[in-house]
């Protein structure tokens, strides 16, 4: 098939050089310092002051295209090079965004166009962002002074560097494993899992399958592998990668951790917060620290019932293999095992019915079918030859671009993100219309085949779109509240979490599935095995999800920095309260949990759970409405997508919803109670 051309215009990253772009970031930031130097006083008319503030957002939009684009490369083709830049770039420009948050002639230029007359005949999006501004330049010191302010500006400087090294560790400690297999140990893995062991052994130049910690890899090991220590081998080197339990001492993040939560408690307490939590959450859609901390507790409470079920149904099914006492290694190669007995489901049965291809292009099917866009895949430079490159096109005109990585490799950063390569915004030359990057790491290829995946990656799919969508079909030009930029932290994931819904719906997995040899879509059998096992563990899931929220609010919650004894021994006690499964000693779980000390989760990992709440409630209009009823989704793009953060994220919830969220509707979604799900 031949493909068009890209419309938009896309960075040519066939001729990127790391140089160049490390160059560029640096010119961005002599030009935005200049810029800062320049401004000693308020401009005098309105004018003056919008051009002041329009120029400031021209220099954000200009980062986002030099910066953005090598702290992209830093995740997806990481090597020394790229790394170097990286880190060489890092302290200059939190530097520079130190200086902008604290500059008292630009807040006092924000502050004097929030409170003059003017101000009510800016639009709603110019409004927002200028009360977004105003609360930022708060929390960065600007109303700071003499050495409180310049601390501030250390600690910044600090902690963005302190991120950068722990990302670093988890990737080199992640990439560092790799362990060899024999035959024996490859026993009770399918046929593909042991192919694409085989393609990491090659890439290891070895001449045999190995084991990486890689997730494909790991998950197929816990999955599949009968070899209980190769299991346990595995368990234990993902769980302490990055630590002081792991193989590399120069990669232990013990020490990172410690100072990342001195520095945030120093930072808090420099303006006026008890504790980071507090600090977090004030910018959050939730209203305080208890009300998050109740709403976990009570949500626990909810999946504790079903999680005890859970978990004695799995010991009950390992005991006939003998083991008394369950181990974690042990939670995903027995829970495979019930889900086939209960529903006579495998994983691997499943894989052919979902080849990528096949997968997005029902996605897309669907897509149209809600918001009546067509995606277009078109033709643009990219970084790896994995990557394609689409354009959505809404009724005929280009509206948006995005970029898909999907597959796990070498030199690529773990997990599953969405980030914007452009925002959408009026610019000097016109209206700028959002790109973004759509990350994964799901199972490559193997041999000549598509690459087959299951039907958890392609839940993720769903969710890193439904982040694609918010970026991409705003309706806003105003850099600062476009797609998800100023939508609170704990509402971010309402679309991502809402995308999922349609994974467990006939007629979408009808789009969905075509087996990769016969093309048939998934067989009745098959459909229902799935359907019936929608529910499977939702209690366990639930429980670990409400562990990292909690432990995360935890040891942000305290009125001082905690040191690592004691952050492992909060972790402990909350295990001890909230897990079914046993805790084993050395798990140094915390090492690696980026999304707190390497991503912007920090006291907010409790967001996931919050906004699904939100997800689910607004599903429930859709099952009231029709999953593909495109006047409601017509309404959810209208209240939810295309507003970005210019309006409050609970008063977008009512505009779609009617009401403030509930949470019968995810007790429902997991399960929980009587109501059925309509498909």
């Amino acid at each position: 098939m031949t493909l068009s051309t890209a419309t938009l215009p896309v960075s040519d990253f066939s001729n990127i050089t790391i140089t160049q772009l490390k160059k560029n970031v640096e010119d961005v930031i002599l030009k935005g310092q200049s810029f800062l130097d320049e401004l000693k006083t308020v401009p005098h008319t309105v004018e003056a002051q919008m051009d002041t503030i329009n120029n400031l957002d021209e220099l954000s939009n200009q980062i986002d295209a030099t910066w953005g684009t090598l702290s992209h490369l830093n995740t997806v083709m990481s090597d020394a090079e790229t790394r170097e830049a990286y880190q060489a770039v890092l302290p200059q420009l939190s530097q520079f965004s130190t200086h902008i948050g604290q500059h008292t002639a630009l807040y006092q230029t924000y502050q004097a166009l929030h409170d003059s007359d003017a101000f009510k005949q800016l639009d709603e999006a110019q409004q927002s962002a200028i009360r977004l501004s105003l609360d930022n330049f708060k929390r960065s010191g600007v109303a700071l002074e003499g050495e409180k302010k310049t601390r501030f500006a250390e600690i910044s400087a600090r902690l963005s560097q302190l991120s950068s090294d722990f990302s670093n560790h988890v990737l080199d400690a992640t990439q560092a494993y790799v362990k060899p297999l024999t035959e024996a140990e490859l026993k009770g893995l399918p046929d593909s899992a042991v192919e694409l062991l085989k393609q990491y052994g090659q890439q290891h130049q070895l001449e045999q399958a190995a084991a990486t910690l890689d997730f494909p890899s790991y998950i197929a090991i816990m999955t599949y592998a009968e070899d209980r220590e190769l299991r346990e081998a595995l368990y234990k080197a993902y769980c302490t990668k990055a630590s002081d339990q792991g193989s590399d001492p120069s990669l232990d993040n013990t020490a990172i951790i410690e100072e990342i939560l001195q520095l945030r408690q120093e930072k808090s307490e420099l303006l006026g917060f008890n504790n980071y939590a507090e600090f977090s959450i004030a910018a959050k859609m939730a209203p305080d620290v208890n009300t998050v901390h109740e709403f976990l507790l009570n949500l626990a409470e909810h999946a504790k019932k079903p999680a005890s079920e859970e978990i004695q149904a799995l010991k009950e099914i390992a005991t006939k293999d003998g083991i008394t006492q369950i181990q974690p290694w042990d939670a995903t190669f027995y829970s495979e095992k019930l889900k086939q007995q209960l529903f006579n489901l495998s994983q691997e049965e499943l894989k052919p019915y979902f080849p990528a291809p096949k997968v997005i292009e029902g996605l897309f099917g669907i897509i149209k079918q809600l918001y009546k866009i067509d995606i277009i895949e078109r033709k643009a430079p990219v970084w790896h030859k994995d990557v394609q490159y689409f354009e959505i096109e809404d009724q005929g005109e280009v509206i948006a671009g995005f970029y898909f990585d999907l597959y796990a490799r070498q030199g690529k950063r773990g997990g599953a993100w969405m980030n914007g390569a452009h925002s959408r915004m009026q610019t000097s030359n016109g209206l700028q219309k959002p790109i973004c990057y759509m990350v994964c790491n799901f199972t490559p290829p193997v041999a000549d085949q598509p690459a087959l995946i299951t039907h958890d990656e392609v839940l993720t799919l769903f969710h890193e779109f439904g982040h694609g969508l918010h970026h991409m079909l705003t309706e806003v030009d105003n850099i600062s509240v476009a797609g998800t930029n100023g939508v609170a932290w704990d509402a971010v994931e309402l679309p991502s979490q809402f995308m999922e819904f349609w994974t467990w719906d006939k007629t979408a997995l009808d789009q969905l599935t075509g087996h990769v040899n016969t093309k048939e879509t998934l067989p009745q059998h098959l459909l229902d095995a799935l359907l019936n096992a929608r529910f499977f563990q939702s209690g366990m899931q639930t429980l670990r999800q409400i562990e990292f929220a909690l432990f995360d609010l935890s040891i942000h919650m305290q009125n001082k920095a905690l040191n690592a004894p004691e952050v492992q021994h909060m972790l402990d006690e909350l295990r001890a309260k909230i897990s079914v499964l046993p805790t084993i000693k050395y798990n140094r779980f915390q090492h690696s949990f980026s999304h707190i000390f390497a991503g912007g989760y920090a006291a907010g990992y409790y967001s996931y759970k919050w906004a699904e709440v939100l997800a689910s409630d607004a599903f429930e209009r859709f099952e009231e409405e029709g999953l593909f009823n495109q006047a409601t989704g017509h309404e959810f793009r209208s209240a939810i997508l295309a507003v970005g953060g210019k309006n409050d994220a609970l008063d977008a919830f009512i505009q779609f919803r009617g009401r403030e969220p509930k949470i019968d509707a995810l007790l429902k979604h997991q399960g929980w109670t009587e109501a059925t799900v309509s498909s």
